[in-house]
């Protein structure tokens, strides 16, 4: 019988997050926002919490302070629970020296200390930039039917998506017997492949997949986690620790077949937004056995003002002009939109604050555009990061179809989405080159 209070979960908060460039420039990776009102952090705390799990760790050593902040402010648990929800910044120690996280398996060694928690016996790690609804308990259940010392989450994948993820073979009972990070050839691909019968036999539906692919999500064994980080010097579980452990200990594989995507790219951070403001989105927002937590914030409903919106989402704070279309976009706090604006495809971050009549009258002296989106403006196909200051008529759109650009400081352009830095300033009539 599983005991949530035995579990302890720790979230990785990845490193640089350069392929979130430039959303990352300015925070942690799992700060990003998402969804109009949620961070992508948001995503592995709900699913703890929904799993009944409540002694988190999040691990990160990059621009940890709004992430940080958002953290502190939405995550208390009440005194008599036990629970918490802690973040854990690289940091200069007396017996961990000066090195920053070299690798997800060298960011939990430099924190083992927090770890020893009494009665704790397996540690959940998981990951801070995937989008995705599971029960850690199923996972736990395995883990301890199969008496395992480690289990691995899995999902089903085709070879052409196995080339950028850690790919598992199994036995028949579906103890790991090999695993292989990245393989980048169709002999490599062999090597861990699966009969997709064998699929099929775990009440997934392999539909052509013959791959297994990582997650990122594990179960340690606590004691075993503490023996290998202790007596090694692995840095990567994908890449070292697995394919050690699986040739002396029992690695067990968890099946999961559902919405899943790892946001590590400004593309699949794009499309995973506009899809979730779908009419019957793979990852529903709405789900009230297992909501998606974020900080209650006391703004008021959105004004929308004879503007046609069509599939988006249009979060708290809003206020939009009439005249203005809004189809296929997210729309997030405190987005301010002027009168027939055209917005497309596109994700609007909003803002942290509302400016005061003061402040508009301090923008409009000094010839700049309050913060929002001026009327007339087009605004396609793109990211805007939050608080910028966008004028009236203008265009961001990348028209050309330019793959990579830095030529139009502040919007950037990465997999062919213009992208607005936070807090940038857009000029009336400025359009992108």
């Amino acid at each position: 019988m599983l005991d949530t209070r035995s579990v302890l979960a720790l979230i990785l908060g990845g490193g640089r997050g350069t392929r979130l460039s430039p959303l990352t420039d300015y925070r942690a990776k799992p700060a990003v926002p998402l969804a109009g009102k949620y961070r992508l952090i948001d995503i592995p705390i709900s699913n703890c919490i929904n799993s009944h799990i409540n002694k988190i760790f999040v691990l990160t050593q990059f621009l940890s302070n709004s992430l940080h902040t958002h953290i502190r402010q939405t995550y208390r648990f009440d005194n008599f629970s036990g629970g918490f929800t802690d973040l854990l910044a690289a940091q200069q120690t007396m017996d961990g020296g000066t090195d920053w996280y070299e690798g997800t398996a060298d960011a939990v060694r430099k924190n083992l200390r927090h770890l020893d928690h009494k009665g704790i016996e397996y540690v959940l790690i998981l990951s801070g930039d995937q989008l995705y609804r599971m029960d850690y308990r199923a996972m736990l259940q395995t883990h301890i039917k199969n008496e395992a010392e480690v289990t691995i989450a899995a999902i089903p994948v085709a070879r052409s998506a196995a080339k950028s993820l850690g790919v598992m073979r199994c036995d028949e009972t579906g103890q790991v017997t090999g695993f292989l990070e990245k393989p980048q050839t169709d002999e490599e691909i062999e090597l861990v492949r699966m009969d997709p019968d064998w699929i099929d036999r775990q009440g997934v539906q392999s539909q052509g997949r013959d791959c297994l692919a990582s997650m990122g999500l594990y179960v340690f064994n606590r004691d075993l986690l503490f023996e290998i980080l202790e007596k090694t010097d692995y840095q990567d579980f994908g890449k070292e620790v697995f394919p050690a452990a699986i040739r002396s200990r029992r690695v067990q594989v968890h099946m999961f077949d559902d919405y899943w995507e790892d946001i590590g790219t400004i593309q699949a951070f794009y499309e995973a937004n506009l899809q979730l403001a779908q009419a019957e989105p793979l990852f529903d927002l709405v789900c009230p056995e297992a909501p998606v937590y974020s900080r209650a914030r006391f703004l008021p409903p959105a004004i929308i003002e004879g503007a046609s919106i069509e599939g988006s989402l249009i979060a708290d704070g809003c206020r939009i002009g009439s005249g203005t279309v809004i189809e296929n976009s997210v729309i997030g706090l405190r987005c301010l939109i002027g009168e027939n604006v055209t917005i497309r495809d596109s994700i609007i971050m909003g803002s942290d604050f509302f400016d005061t009549d003061e402040e508009v009258q301090t923008f409009v002296k000094a010839g700049e555009p309050p913060i929002g989106i001026g009327s007339g403006s087009k605004i396609v196909g793109s990211i805007l990061d939050k608080n910028c200051q966008v004028g009236e008529n203008v265009v961001i759109e990348n028209v050309q179809g330019v793959e990579s650009s830095d030529d139009n400081d502040p919007c950037f352009i990465r997999d062919k989405i213009p992208i607005l830095i936070k807090g940038a300033t857009l000029a009336d009539g400025w359009t992108l080159q």
